[in-house]
Formats: structure tokens, C-alpha cells, sequence
């Protein structure tokens, strides 16, 4: 397994961009390859920082194709989720769907390694949450996990994982944060428009 993962390794970083976008790709769907698609796109940045946001985008689009596979199989039936995942662990990721929708995919994907996140993609299609939805609140978590993550490339270079790794719970806090400032301002500007005529 060890040769072939740094098979796929060479591969990416031989192909740039559309290696990101593979990587991304496997390991949000058939495989795992935990911190293999940060750690490339840590290091592609660090030598090519003017190609960040063609990086971080590759590995989003790569990401969200990948979970959009798992979310499919999730919605032909739950099967493959209850011979995968034991039965607590299933109910418990249910249980987060039931209780706060489309954010128990969200909060996940912005998460990094070890934290589990394939089993809320599955969910995801087992629980209906709708398409667009799903691909939204996956681009939203990937993209700002990996554009974070190129940003921090920019800023210290290779040192960035280690930077992320010593204060990932840190980093998942203010990216948390920031979504939710977000969300609050879209919210109360689409209030006052429905408030206020002249803002429409």
C-alpha cells in the first residue's frame, strides 16, 4: 500500500493542478489518504505561490466529485453505509443530520485528519439531504480548508502543516467562525431586503 500511495504521490505532483484534482478525488471517495492532498498542496504552493488559488481550487473540485460518488451510493440505499460503519456510529451520525441538517456535512469537511468524515457523506445520501445542498456545503468546507491551507503555503512555506498540525483545533475554530459571520451577515442581508424594497 505504501509503494502504491507514493505512486499516486509522483503521479500528482508530475501532473501538478490535475494531481491535486485526483488526489482529491480518491481520497474523498474509494480511498483514504489522510493529509496526502494537504501535504501536496502545502508544497506545490510553497515553490509556486502564484498558482494558489488554481491549487486550492483543484483540490476543492477534486474533493467535491469524490464525495459526490459516496453521497450517490448513500442514496441507492444504506446497505453499504451499515456494512462499513457500525451500527452506533451510523445512528450517531444520524441523530447530527436529524438535528442540524446539512451543517453535520459542513463542520466535518472542514475538519482535518483523523477526524471522521466519509460516514457523514454517506449519510448525507441515505439521509436525502438534497444535491445542490450537499455540493454546496462540501464547497464551502473544502474550499475554505484548502484555500486556508494555500494561504498559510504563501505565508510560511513548508512549515505550514507543521503550523496547522500544532493548532488545527485553532485553525477549524476562526475558519468555523468566520463561515458562521458569514452566514449571519448573508442572512440579515437578505432580511433587509425583503424588509426594504430600494435593496432590491
Amino acid at each position: 500500500m505504501g509503494r502504491f500511495v507514493a505512486g499516486i504521490q509522483s503521479v500528482a505532483l508530475s501532473l501538478g493542478a490535475p494531481g491535486l484534482f485526483l488526489i482529491a478525488f480518491l481520497d474523498s471517495s474509494f480511498l483514504s489518504l489522510p493529509e496526502i492532498n494537504d501535504l501536496l498542496l502545502v508544497w506545490m504552493v510553497s515553490r509556486h505561490e502564484s498558482r494558489m488559488l488554481l491549487y486550492a481550487a483543484s483540490s476543492t473540485l477534486g474533493s467535491i466529485s469524490g464525495c459526490l460518488v459516496l453521497y450517490y451510493i448513500g442514496r441507492k440505499g444504506d446497505q453499504f453505509v451499515v456494512r462499513r460503519f457500525s451500527p452506533h456510529r451510523v445512528q450517531r451520525a444520524l441523530a447530527q443530520f436529524q438535528r442540524y441538517g446539512v451543517l453535520a456535512v459542513l463542520i466535518p469537511s472542514l475538519l482535518p485528519p483523523p477526524a471522521p468524515f466519509k460516514i457523514f457523506v454517506l449519510l448525507s445520501g441515505v439521509a436525502g439531504i438534497r444535491p445542490s445542498r450537499f455540493v454546496l456545503a462540501i464547497a464551502v468546507g473544502r474550499g475554505a480548508r484548502y484555500f486556508i491551507e494555500g494561504l498559510l503555503a504563501v505565508w510560511y512555506g513548508d512549515q505550514a502543516i507543521e503550523f496547522i498540525r500544532a493548532n488545527a483545533r485553532i485553525v477549524t475554530l476562526v475558519i468555523v467562525a468566520l463561515l458562521a459571520a458569514g452566514l449571519a451577515a448573508y442572512l440579515a442581508w437578505k432580511r433587509a431586503r425583503r424588509l426594504d424594497p430600494r435593496l432590491k
